[in-house]
């Protein structure tokens, strides 16, 4: 087991303050939830953390060992979905692959998944944006970083695709931390075993849809 302990991070652009020291910790087997609404810094701190965008105050541990942020991807520490497409739009499904995956049992993984079998002979941009979100999510989780964090993987998948990405990060959480970060709320509390909403640039915890109400991410008279 692996433990990924964030500590202190702020973060602000110009006079706005993003982020005001926030702190977690998540471990290998868990599913870890952030919510917040737009602009609240939800993105931002996922890039801080895997270290494309650099933070007033930061503090990394795995298993109690600092790290800093330049190490997460030379170290294959942390991988990362981001919220908008990465992919290069030329290529085909089935080329792609190869370029994330050497080995042919690594390959086989991410092209056997039932959806994105369907995709394989089409270039990426060609996909919907279900479809491109759904390939990249299973495609960089299948890298072998401990820790994992996805932006909006859910963001504009039909019903099927989600149930079956849910179902897939549940079983890929036995040996990832999973970070994740998406409006689709109900579904990320379905699959996950502790929870964030970031307002006013702190962290406060959530433990049911009451608490996302009581901080204000959802309506008083939401439920859906």
């Amino acid at each position: 087991m692996a433990t990924l302990q964030v500590h202190d991070v702020t973060k602000s652009f110009g006079k706005n303050q993003v982020l005001n020291d926030v702190s977690f910790t998540i471990e290998t087997g868990n599913i870890f939830g952030i919510f917040g609404k737009n602009g609240s810094g939800k993105s931002t701190l996922l890039k801080i953390l895997f270290g494309t965008l650099s933070a007033e105050s930061l503090q990394l541990e795995i298993n109690g060992t600092k790290i800093s942020s330049s190490e997460v991807i030379k170290k294959q520490l942390i991988t990362y979905l981001p919220q908008h497409p990465f992919l290069p739009n030329n290529q085909r499904v089935r080329d792609i692959i190869p370029m994330y995956f050497q080995g042919e049992k690594e390959q086989d993984a991410v092209s056997y998944n039932p959806f994105v079998a369907k995709l394989t002979h089409k270039k990426a941009g060609m996909l919907s944006h279900g479809e491109r979100k759904f390939f990249e999510t299973i495609l960089i989780s299948h890298l072998p970083h401990p820790f994992l964090m996805l932006d909006e993987p859910f963001s504009m998948l039909e019903p099927l695709q989600i149930k079956a990405l849910r179902e897939f990060l549940m079983k890929i959480s036995e040996t990832k931390g999973i970070i994740i970060t998406d409006h689709y709320y109900n579904d990320v509390l379905d699959i996950t075993s502790k929870n964030i909403v970031l307002r006013d640039g702190k962290s406060l915890t959530v433990n049911s849809i009451d608490d996302l109400k009581k901080n204000e991410y959802l309506s008083k008279n939401q439920t859906k």
